[in-house]
């Protein structure tokens, strides 16, 4: 296996996440669907609306009324129900299936972050980015586009049908639709400010709650409890500030959408009423039949209807944007140009190209800094190698992590080494972990049954290290380890040494060390201090 590396970032990997472009495509075949049940659903009511006036007019005014009529109307009455009831259906699979695509792309993200930036994350911003944005995301490509898309075919809709009737009526519903989309516009900065207020202050209140849990046994211990709860507090009321006012601009947006509406539909009935009762001549109002003026009452709220719906969804517009730049922002990968977080700092690496063998023991030595916790990463695939295509498969594609970070899950002894394993034998797992001391420590209490806390908390980093190799001995896969030596006392250091030769023997193990006494133990040894040193190949 040959690892090649270079200084330039590559071109691939753009550094901006891009949630909003990844939510559109997603959305695009739902927002479709949707808007189609919708226009179906406002068409349907406008139809219903049309057969009850007839049907009205015609029992009012004592006219003969065809059996068609009222079983059109109850038809039109159920066809635009259950329209009504696949619109929400299908707006709401679509919404999940926009959330469930935002979430997969943000965590292909985060498997391509380089491990050191992976550790620089928030665990309260990175939940709030993958439970509550993706969802945020959804309801602005979805609801809110559809709303919009309804908004400017609807009212087209009941216009047209009023036009049918009365051009006077049809006029004066017109009339009020450029205030609202003025009043829109007035309020869409007022809203989009609180909204990225709102997501800041969350995900600061997320990111405090998350880190003082994890940090709870140290706070206990420092009697900083009521400390913690009055900082936690005072986030808490900044993020209720920030959300009751957004919803003070919502409400007041949604109230004046309804006042313009139900003023226009209260003069439309002064002027209906007005013409029926000889009260006054208006024009396009006084020579109605009774059909005409109750087929204008029922229609017109229709007009508004959809400036109600899209008002209701006027927020999401703002919330989903400040979750897509609150996203774009976390998962953002830094290159070498971005300060305080450098990929590939490392120029000895620049100069490397080797040959992994099958097996045997690599040693990769050098100063603190060198680079042979980043080459490490790069051979496991955990940091991006710089000149490598999006597609490029690791040098050791399948190997064991070994080093003091290891992944220890909640539960016994006995199930941490064999993590992921089809369930070895009793007699295999207390080989493995006899071998490396962890039967014989003290701090273990009851060999395999020993309990061991969520996420290892109540091991050392010497603890978990000889856990992962005692990991590393079951499997039959690839080592890479980093430090395996470090953190523990000569005996212990002696027995995993050992553990690693006895590997070597069957496959690949790099190692990652300071320890004389392991390198002196591999069949190669890499010196990047001696590669730093040496000039670089014409």
């Amino acid at each position: 296996m040959t690892l090649e590396t270079a200084c330039e970032t590559p071109d691939q990997q753009g550094p901006t996440f891009g949630a909003l472009a990844h939510a559109r495509e997603a959305g695009r075949p739902g927002a479709r669907r949707v808007l189609a049940w919708q226009v179906a659903r406002t068409a349907l009511r406008l139809g219903f609306s049309g057969s009850v006036v007839l049907l009205v007019g015609r029992l009012v005014m004592n006219q003969p009324v065809e059996g068609w009529v009222p079983l059109a109307t109850i038809g039109l009455l159920l066809a635009a129900t259950l329209a009504g009831f696949a619109c929400d259906r299908v707006q709401a699979g679509a919404e999940t299936h926009v959330a469930i695509a935002v979430r997969d792309a943000a965590l292909q993200r985060l498997r391509m972050m380089p491990s050191r930036q992976l550790r620089r994350l928030s665990p309260g911003a990175l939940t709030v980015s993958m439970q509550r944005h993706p969802e945020a995301l959804a309801a602005l490509v979805i609801g809110h586009r559809t709303a919009s898309m309804v908004m400017a075919v609807g009212p087209l809709l009941a216009a047209a049908a009023l036009l049918l009737v009365s051009w006077q009526a049809a006029a004066l519903v017109l009339v009020m639709t450029p205030v609202m989309i003025i009043f829109f516009a007035l309020v869409g900065d007022t809203i989009a400010r609180r909204a990225k207020a709102r997501e800041t202050a969350f995900g600061r209140l997320a990111g405090q709650f998350a880190d003082r849990m994890r940090a709870l046994p140290t706070v206990l211990a420092n009697h900083a409890l009521a400390t913690e709860e009055a900082r936690l507090a005072e986030r808490l009321r900044a993020y209720a500030a920030n959300t009751m006012g957004v919803l003070r601009v919502a409400f007041l947006n949604a109230g004046i959408i309804d006042f313009f509406a139900s003023m226009s539909i209260a003069v439309l009935a002064v002027f209906l009423g007005l013409g029926h009762l000889k009260l006054a001549s208006i024009p396009g109002f006084s020579n109605l039949e009774l059909w005409q003026s109750l087929f204008i009452l029922m229609v017109a709220p229709e007009y508004f209807a959809p400036f109600r719906r899209f008002s209701e969804q006027y927020h999401a517009k703002a919330d989903g944007l400040a979750a897509a730049a609150a996203m774009d922002a976390m998962l953002d990968i830094a290159t070498d140009a971005s300060p305080g977080l450098p990929m590939f700092d490392v120029p000895a690496l620049d100069r490397l190209d080797f040959d992994l063998p099958a097996c045997g023991l690599v040693a990769i030595t050098g100063r603190s800094g060198a680079g042979k916790s980043t080459l490490l990463r790069r051979l496991a695939g955990l940091d991006p190698t710089p000149g490598a295509s999006a597609a490029a498969k690791p040098a050791i594609a399948d190997a064991v992590w070994v080093a003091t970070d290891s992944y220890v899950p909640e539960g016994t002894l006995g199930d941490a080494i064999a993590w992921e394993m089809a369930s070895p034998s009793k007699a295999r797992l207390m080989l493995a972990a006899g071998a490396v001391g962890l039967l014989d420590d003290g701090l273990l209490a009851g060999g395999l049954d020993a309990h061991l806390a969520m996420g290892g908390a109540n091991l050392s980093g010497g603890q978990r290290l000889r856990i992962a190799v005692a990991r590393a001995a079951l499997s039959e896969r690839s080592v890479i380890a980093d430090e395996p030596t470090a953190k523990l006392d000569p005996a212990t250091a002696r027995a995993v040494r050992q553990a690693l030769v006895e590997m070597a023997g069957s496959r690949l193990v790099v190692a990652a060390t300071h320890d004389p006494e392991l390198a002196a133990l591999a069949g190669r040894v890499i010196d990047l201090d001696a590669l730093e040193k040496r000039e670089p190949a014409a």
